[in-house]
């Protein structure tokens, strides 16, 4: 059945294919957290276990949003590991030791180049595409990654 939203089908595309990319990112920043909950060690091992598996838990909850944004739309998301590394911006893990900080560095690193890039799609998901809700729904993804990292940064303090 045709998706009838008031959004044309063109500019649908357009903004799944930029929602699939942060999907992507997402996932990859998921992994990465989850990788960060598992293989931390050092002295405040605990505290950093438990404040990773918050993360990645927020994380998992978003990646399910921007997958079922994207059905709203009425198009597929992207659901698979190629996929995923194909569409991101993100690197996979850099940091070579599994220290606390090491991790955090690398996981703040990321949730500022995705504040970075959603930033620079606000504004065009809205006038270029004509598609407010998931202008408005990013605004809230970016709020979020800016707490997130305000709260990694404020370890390393």
């Amino acid at each position: 059945m045709k998706t009838n939203i008031g959004i044309s089908e063109e500019n649908r595309q357009a903004v799944a294919d930029e929602l699939a990319k942060l999907l992507a990112d997402e996932y990859v920043l998921y992994t990465k957290t989850r990788n960060a909950h598992w293989n931390v060690e050092g002295p405040d091992f605990y505290d950093k276990h438990k404040f990773f598996e918050t993360q990645y838990e927020e994380l998992a909850e978003r990646v399910d949003n921007i997958a079922e944004r994207i059905r709203s739309l009425g198009h597929y998301a992207p659901a698979t590991l190629k996929e995923f590394l194909a569409l991101t911006h993100l690197t996979e893990r850099e940091q070579n030791d599994n220290s606390s900080t090491g991790f955090i560095k690398e996981l703040l690193q990321d949730h500022e180049n995705i504040c970075i890039h959603l930033r620079e799609i606000i504004i065009p998901l809205a006038d270029t595409y004509k598609d407010l809700g998931t202008s408005d729904f990013i605004t809230a993804l970016l709020e979020e990654h800016e707490k997130t990292a305000w709260f990694l940064r404020a370890h390393l303090k």
